[in-house]
């Protein structure tokens, strides 16, 4: 018997619902992908004639086999619970016994000052502004590249990010030195923008069902991107649209120029993240701030940057510093 139609309608059935639940669309597409393992992994089988035994084997097999990490096997195992429980609709007294892979604590990787304005310095244009918002406002990279005209205020120097991690909202600072820089940046995306709406474009997606409500906001300059992309997509509905920048056109930059800075750290768009955060600490400011500017909903997790301080949790320096 051929699955196929009934996986398509699984998988359709459970994008509809993630998007009812309003899950970002990055986490629609990590789970989908590994529903679609899982059937894979299991011969096409479908997910309703699976159970725990079926479950485990495929678990056991990204970790033994594939060698994952302890979070990309609780990922699949979330992925799989939310089918069962959500979109299948099974009531399995296994799936509350199903135990998750223990997260080791792993220390996040910090830059210098020193090496944050070397590797500043090897950047030019948009991908130096990006990395100052990155590094200078605490966001990670997909926050950032997703800001629209209205998220940034110059003038007070605040940057709010909309719908970020676990679809909440909150409120950055924004560095005095990023202002100019942007302030000239958004005159150019201006200028482009209006090119744009002359060409017959000029419309950006927005997000749930504003469009529905607001059908003329998507050309308006508030809603327009911060970072818009090089090129227009041709929609569906066949108008121009241009959406934000794709990360991994900042990622390449980035990672070239830290190597011209001649950092040897195992560093990313999401150190710059790291060390925000781990130099206002050196700072002076206190924990539940900068879990605030961050956007952790525990402070547990903001809490992990006090081992990576140089003079260690308690300030405590070692006596042999004194010897």
């Amino acid at each position: 018997m051929d699955d196929r139609p009934h996986r398509g309608k699984l998988l359709h059935r459970m994008r509809e619902s993630l998007r009812a639940r309003r899950y970002s669309r990055r986490t629609e597409r990590t789970y989908l992908m590994w529903v679609r393992r899982f059937i894979l992994f299991h011969g096409k089988r479908h997910p309703a004639t699976m159970a725990e035994a079926e479950l485990t084997r495929f678990l056991t097999h990204l970790a033994v086999r594939d060698n994952v990490a302890a979070s990309t096997q609780n990922q699949a195992l979330s992925a799989l619970l939310y089918l069962y429980k959500h979109v299948l609709k099974l009531d399995l007294p296994w799936l509350k016994q199903v135990v998750r892979a223990k997260k080791p604590l792993r220390l996040p990787v910090v830059l210098g000052r020193d090496e944050v304005a070397r590797c500043l310095e090897e950047l030019k244009a948009t991908p130096r502004l990006v990395v100052q918002l990155l590094y200078g406002s605490g966001l990670r990279i997909g926050e950032c590249l997703a800001l629209r005209i209205k998220d940034v205020d110059l003038d007070k120097q605040l940057i709010h990010i909309r719908a970020g991690k676990g679809d909440r909202d909150r409120m950055t600072v924004l560095s005095s030195t990023a202002v100019g820089p942007l302030r000239r940046h958004l005159r150019t995306v201006r200028r482009l923008h209006q090119r744009d709406l002359a060409a017959g474009g000029g419309r950006v997606d927005l997000p749930h069902a504003l469009a529905r409500k607001y059908p003329g906001a998507g050309h308006e300059w508030p809603w327009q991107f911060v970072f818009p992309a090089a090129r227009r997509w041709l929609e569906q509905d066949g108008e121009p649209r241009r959406h934000h920048l794709h990360e991994s056109a900042i990622q390449r930059v980035v990672k070239r120029a830290m190597r011209d800075a001649g950092i040897r750290k195992n560093a990313s768009c999401h150190t710059f993240r790291h060390s925000f955060a781990t130099h206002l600490l050196e700072d002076g400011y206190d924990i539940r701030t900068i879990q605030e500017l961050l956007g952790h909903r525990d402070v547990s997790t903001t809490m992990v940057y006090t081992h990576v301080l140089k003079r260690g949790v308690l300030g405590v320096g070692s006596p042999a510093d004194r010897v």
